[in-house]
């Protein structure tokens, strides 16, 4: 096993750009946008003093930004870029053409709330906004994550069989401003990680073998195109199963794939999240735990492509289902999140309790206290007490 490492503090965004220069991109285009600039400001200063050798390209927006990613990574070169929030939004026409022409791009997301109301504050409506644009979708809980994170969507979406790109999102300030100590890796130790994918592994605009990228096609060659995109997004999920415990070999960490549990084999009730407060959760579940409330935690790392069939097995036999957003999916009324897992559960052939707590909008806290009337109010639900499908955690 191959474990050396060095411990450093570092915040999320530094942890992120210590992840792309041990992936060594060829080009790494960007705009600055709050919560993400300080990860562009420390690889412009790893290019400046010689620890990054990239092709560096400042553009006039977010548009152009993932254009010239897409450019490099079709030319056959590893690129890289990062945003948050509006910026997001504003280069949704090249987010999509990155997905539909199987551009295999990683980026990172510091999510952030959208306008309007105007704010400038955590929240991970930005993601969910693009969920269904045909992205592979990593969301982390940790610095550490972040940086391993990185590592493992290069892999995945270099991988012959997958060819997609990725989003590492991580929540705004609350992890790209946050420090921790992190073990970075060996360089050698990940390139041998990243040695199955890279250059000569794919096809690539080139000269000495024509081809056509990006053109205009209807009828059945379309339905082809998004049925192979379909399977490839299926794929991704094996994948990351199978990257986890190559993960542990290389580097002696693992995250449980597409789904991390905690004290979730003999719950009663399991509360499923995603992102930075699932460690606050875990904290609340072994005060309760304590109390003698039956509690367990499904951590989701990977929304999309979702991974339904893994959930459902994890909810199955539970006496009642939480399920934790931190965003609005305004046609259900409810969080985007809840919707998903509700789906899942209607493939385990009966009804389950399932109740959903919105909570850490624009930065609002999510504390342990919430986290605990969360776990109980689900716990109640078990016991058949009756109450709103959705409950507004902020609004209490």
């Amino acid at each position: 096993m191959t474990t050396a490492t060095d411990l450093r503090v570092m915040d999320g965004n530094k942890a992120a750009a210590m992840g792309v220069l041990l992936c060594r991109p060829d080009l790494v285009a960007s705009y600055p946008i709050s919560p993400q600039t300080p990860l562009l400001e420390a690889l412009y200063r790893a290019s400046a003093e010689g620890r990054l050798d990239a092709e560096t390209v400042e553009v006039e927006g977010e548009n152009s930004a993932l254009s010239a990613a897409i450019g490099a990574v079709a030319a056959g070169g590893r690129a890289f870029t990062a945003t948050s929030s509006m910026g997001l939004m504003f280069m949704y026409d090249a987010y999509l053409f990155a997905s539909g022409q199987r551009v295999p791009v990683v980026m990172t997301v510091a999510t952030r709330e959208q306008t309007a109301p105007h704010t400038v504050s955590s929240g991970q409506q930005d993601i969910m906004m693009v969920k269904e644009g045909g992205w592979i979708q990593i969301v982390t809980e940790s610095c550490q994550e972040i940086l391993d994170s990185i590592l493992v969507a290069y892999r995945l979406a270099e991988d012959p069989r997958i060819q997609l790109p990725v989003n590492v999102a991580y929540d705004g300030y609350y992890l790209s401003h946050l420090s921790e100590a992190v073990r970075v890796p060996e360089q050698a130790a990940v390139d041998r990680f990243l040695a199955p994918v890279g250059q000569g592994k794919r096809p690539v605009l080139s000269a000495a073998a024509p081809l056509t990228f990006g053109a205009f096609i209807t009828g059945d060659l379309y339905t082809e195109y998004r049925y192979k995109h379909c399977q490839a997004m299926q794929s991704a999920l094996d994948l990351v199963d199978a990257l986890d415990g190559e993960f542990l070999a290389a580097f002696g960490r693992e995250y449980g794939g597409s789904v991390e549990t905690y004290r979730a084999e003999d719950a009663e009730i399991l509360i499923v999240g995603m992102g930075s407060h699932c460690g606050t959760l875990q904290v609340a579940v072994d005060a309760l735990r304590a109390q003698g409330v039956s509690a367990g935690v499904a951590r989701l790392r990977m929304f999309r492509p979702f991974p339904r069939a893994r959930l459902a097995a994890l909810m199955r036999g539970r006496k009642a289902v939480g399920v934790l957003d931190r965003s609005v999916c305004f046609g259900w009324g409810s969080g985007h999140l809840f919707v998903d897992v509700k789906a899942a559960a209607a493939d385990l052939g009966g009804a389950i309790p399932m109740v959903n707590f919105i909570g850490g909008l624009a930065g609002a806290d999510l504390r342990r206290e919430m986290l605990e009337r969360a776990v109980r109010v689900t716990a109640a639900r078990a016991r058949g007490d009756q109450g709103p499908e959705v409950v507004w955690l902020n609004l209490e």
